[in-house]
């Protein structure tokens, strides 16, 4: 028999499922028909934690720095990311911007802690450039929650900087360095990554022996006809990154792993690491520094207590 509390715990699962088809109660609304016309004018009004975004289009780039933000997108299928029907996005690349992260159509500072985005498409589309680091999404805040996300650049897409953070029933598309940073663990589950042209999906710049892993989980790999896409290369030397219970397709070549470049290889304390893949890509002859595991790594043990995360995405 339940009790009372594991009733209540399942039905705030529903009720954060279902809140995206309409405004939760007390939700700041934006877009037409809801109180503000732009997303940082929403924001601005912080009389509510809760925000509800209609659809449409919205050019602007957003900064949150305070706790326990949450953004639900309208869509009318909360657990895809396929039925968003809200876009913010921006075109700015890292050296018009000042920094990489500054570049960021949507940014969580440090205090922006417990902040949850619901169905929202997130996009930098400044492309190939004279520098292509143009980030879609960073976060910097912990505890972070993105589920249903489309999150779409070329070069750094999302910049996972610290965290934990968790990532469900998502869409992460990229080119190079798509998913990077430095002292953030990361669990993306349940997604779709997509390669648009040739590079590395992951670039870990963590740097020495510590605590955080970038975990892949049960996810899909895939990317654009003729295109070479490696699970990763070092940013840093101690890069921890493995890809697990995931489906690869061919982009994914048979060394699976790559070295930072030719010069700096950055191999040398490297976690890159497989267990259960499969696929065409899973297969072939792995870089000498890629490892196979004898057993799945818990999402416990890469962002500790998971009481912060929805559970109708885990």
């Amino acid at each position: 028999m339940w009790s009372a509390l594991s009733i209540f715990s399942a039905l705030a699962g529903v009720a954060s499922v279902f809140a995206a088809s309409s405004p939760p109660s007390g939700a700041i609304t934006i877009g037409s028909g809801g109180k503000y016309s732009t997303i940082a004018a929403g924001l601005a009004d912080t009389s509510s934690n809760v925000y509800y975004i209609y659809p449409g289009s919205y050019h602007e780039q957003i900064y949150i720095n305070r706790a326990n933000v949450k953004i639900y997108g309208q869509t009318s299928n909360a657990l895809t990311y396929t039925s968003n029907t809200v876009t913010i996005w921006n075109s700015l690349s890292a050296t018009a911007a000042g920094s990489d992260d500054a570049s960021g159509t949507v940014r969580i500072g440090t205090s922006g802690t417990g902040v949850s985005f619901y169905n929202l498409n997130i996009a930098n589309t400044y492309g190939v450039g004279v520098s292509s680091q143009a980030i879609a999404l960073s976060v910097y805040g912990a505890n972070f929650g993105g589920y249903g996300l489309n999150l779409t650049g070329y070069q750094d897409t999302l910049l996972a900087q610290y965290g934990p953070e968790f990532i469900s029933q998502s869409l992460i598309v990229g080119a190079t360095d798509y998913i990077f940073g430095q002292h953030a663990s990361l669990w993306i589950t349940k997604s779709v990554l997509y390669s648009v042209a040739s590079g590395y999906m992951t670039a870990s710049g963590r740097s020495s022996a510590d605590a955080y892993y970038y975990v892949i989980n049960d996810s899909t790999i895939e990317g654009a006809s003729g295109v070479t896409s490696y699970l990763g290369r070092p940013w840093a030397d101690y890069a921890r990154v493995i890809f697990q219970s995931c489906s690869l397709s061919s982009v994914v070549p048979a060394a699976g792993w790559s070295q930072w470049s030719s010069s700096t290889p950055n191999t040398d304390h490297v976690t890159f690491a497989e267990y259960g893949n499969t696929g065409s890509g899973a297969s072939g002859t792995r870089a000498s520094f890629a490892t196979k595991l004898s057993s799945p790594v818990s999402i416990t043990t890469v962002l500790g207590s998971t009481s912060w995360i929805d559970s109708s995405y885990m």
